[in-house]
């Protein structure tokens, strides 16, 4: 077999026993393109049972020496021990030459949030005077108001909706499905923009039930979404560095800063574990002692 027939049957089972969004499985299959491409440099003869630990240390230090950060060895690391986890599983290489590799050591970073103040500046930064203005600002209320990432958000449905409990259904990673609230502000703004822009499109077929469009009725792109925030960031002066899921952090932030649960806010991201919701404890941690630090007589 060939390489490009071991990660053909790794995709295939990504898709159906894994379940994983199309997103997800393009980002594991270039991992192991990428380790591929290094087998090819490095003139290993053989497949995948060729490969042994040591290709693997020679493999993360090549990768480092191009330039990746810690954080995108340690995703790619990942990519490669399910690759592996996949050939055990379905007999085609009888050892895991993954099971002693060490990737980098990470820190925890802190995710960057936007204040109320810059999501309003934001928001207010929308021209309104232009056709598809009510429509970015109901995405940019919606992905504050209820948290979403980028790709839930330009798959969200209409008939997912339910304007009369204030509670949209949204799937998320691994095509898993969880029902999180969204505000009155999000859902007026959501009316105006069907009323004064979805209304007057011709909707492509196929996309009669997605509610965010573009001008030609077709479902919009993420990199759309990144490009209108980064336009409007510009617009408002502010100099961090957002993308749409800024919207999402900071929906987080706020929400933990404000005293919510911290179960509640991992179940409204969809969060499978809580420990990836708890790096907003930190946030908040900070929060508060700069607050102390301001206003506290002793600070």
């Amino acid at each position: 077999m060939s390489w490009q027939s071991y990660i053909k049957g790794f995709r295939s089972y990504l898709q159906l026993e894994r379940s994983l969004s199309g997103n997800s499985v393009e980002a594991y299959e270039h991992d192991i393109e990428k380790l591929y491409q290094f087998v090819e440099l490095k003139e290993i003869k053989g497949g995948p049972e060729a490969i042994r630990l040591e290709n693997l240390q020679e493999f993360l230090k090549w990768i480092h020496e191009l330039g990746m950060s810690a954080r995108s060895q340690a995703r790619m690391l990942s990519g490669i021990k399910s690759f592996f986890k996949y050939l055990l599983i379905e007999n085609l290489v009888k050892d895991d030459p993954t099971t002693l590799l060490e990737g980098p050591k990470l820190g925890r970073k802190l995710p960057d949030f936007l204040t109320v103040e810059e999501v309003n500046a934001i928001i207010s930064a929308i021209d309104l005077s232009k056709p598809e203005g009510e429509r970015n600002k109901a995405m940019l209320e919606t992905l504050y108001s209820s948290g979403l990432r980028v790709s839930e958000l330009v798959n969200l449905k209409k008939s997912n909706l339910h304007t009369e409990i204030g509670l949209l259904k949204v799937t998320g990673k691994g095509n898993k499905e969880r029902l999180v609230p969204i505000g009155s502000v999000a859902l007026r703004q959501i009316a105006t923009y069907e009323s004064a822009y979805r209304s007057h499109l011709q909707i492509k077929p196929g996309n009669e039930d997605i509610l965010f469009l573009n001008r030609r009725g077709s479902k919009l792109t993420r990199v759309m979404i990144f490009t209108i925030i980064k336009q409007l960031v510009v617009a408002a002066g502010i100099k961090k560095s957002i993308s749409p899921h800024t919207f999402r952090h900071s929906f987080a932030t706020h929400l933990i800063e404000g005293g919510a649960d911290l179960r509640a806010v991992q179940e409204m991201l969809g969060h499978e574990s809580i420990t990836t919701t708890e790096i907003y404890t930190h946030l908040d941690r900070e929060y508060l002692r700069s607050a102390i630090l301001q206003f506290h007589p002793r600070g």
